[in-house]
């Protein structure tokens, strides 16, 4: 019906952007693990595994604990309100892969080597069964998929509290991070305002929660936010993002300094040429060097 079809759409396209961020965490391991592009379709599809079992266990129990103490959808909007404030300060969390906790517990569990084998996972050095360090890589992103499921699972709990809308939206959306991954691979630079639209998405769905559990704790007067509204308030500022992030600088690069940085002039361009300067011991006789 309408009304689900409605939900679904909303969820999907909010899991969808969030899920922009997972883009940046995929460059940044590859770049730190030294990944070769022809593996990295393969890790893309271990994680993509992985993250689809996590959520379902995640949003499984949201739901149930959503249908049981509806007072948690607070504490929900509290954790979207940290992450706005997180997106806004910009801070500079260095995330460095090779010390995340999964890939620290994969050493400790199984020794890894320094060098690829191909597109395996382990080989055997010694008489020794030993991971490689693509293992090390689906570890790392198994881990940044958890960390941000902090933030998308009281998201999308916020827009539906049906459990095949939730999972199917979150389903969806992750599928398609692969091909997103290698389509955008160039161009995650240029979104430099994805950040703050992304900020502005949670805040709103954190009153979207607030609303929506004072609605049936305090008081029915209290007015929700319908499904239709929020999916057209997610399409707007995502695109509006984007198209800012294409058409504006970075803040803090005026035109004048991306000019500069494009075509910085050199003694050898066109224009007047500094004079070379004169090295000769000037004597009384000499003319006055110009």
């Amino acid at each position: 019906g309408t009304t689900a079809g409605t939900e679904y759409t909303t969820a999907w396209l909010l899991e969808k952007s969030l899920s922009v961020d997972n883009l940046f965490v995929f460059a940044v391991i590859f770049g730190y693990f030294k990944v070769p592009r022809a593996y990295q379709h393969r890790v893309l599809f271990f994680g993509v595994i992985g993250a689809l079992f996590f959520r379902g266990v995640f949003l499984t129990l949201g739901v149930a604990v959503v249908s049981r103490f509806t007072a948690i959808l607070f504490v929900f909007a509290a954790i979207l309100f940290y992450s706005t404030y997180k997106l806004l300060r910009e801070e500079d969390d260095t995330f460095d892969p090779g010390n995340s906790f999964a890939v620290r517990l994969l050493r400790k569990v199984v020794p890894v080597r320094d060098e690829y084998a191909g597109a395996k996972f382990f080989v055997k050095e010694a008489g020794k069964r030993v991971a490689t360090p693509l293992l090390a890589v689906v570890a790392a992103i198994e881990a940044a998929d958890l960390i941000f499921a902090v933030d998308s699972v009281p998201a999308v709990l916020a827009v539906s509290d049906d459990a095949f809308i939730v999972y199917t939206s979150n389903a969806f959306a992750i599928l398609g991070l692969r091909a997103l991954y290698f389509m955008l691979s160039g161009l995650l630079d240029r979104f430099h305002y994805l950040n703050t639209g992304l900020a502005v998405i949670l805040s709103f769905i954190g009153v979207k929660l607030i609303l929506q559990a004072s609605h049936k704790l305090i008081s029915p007067a209290v007015p929700e936010i319908p499904s239709p509204i929020s999916l057209a308030v997610i399409a707007v500022i995502l695109a509006t993002s984007v198209a800012f992030s294409l058409r504006l600088p970075p803040r803090g690069k005026g035109r004048g300094a991306a000019d500069a940085e494009e075509s910085p002039q050199d003694a050898d361009s066109p224009g007047e040429p500094d004079p070379a300067p004169d090295t000769r011991d000037a004597g009384p006789d000499d003319p006055p060097s110009r």
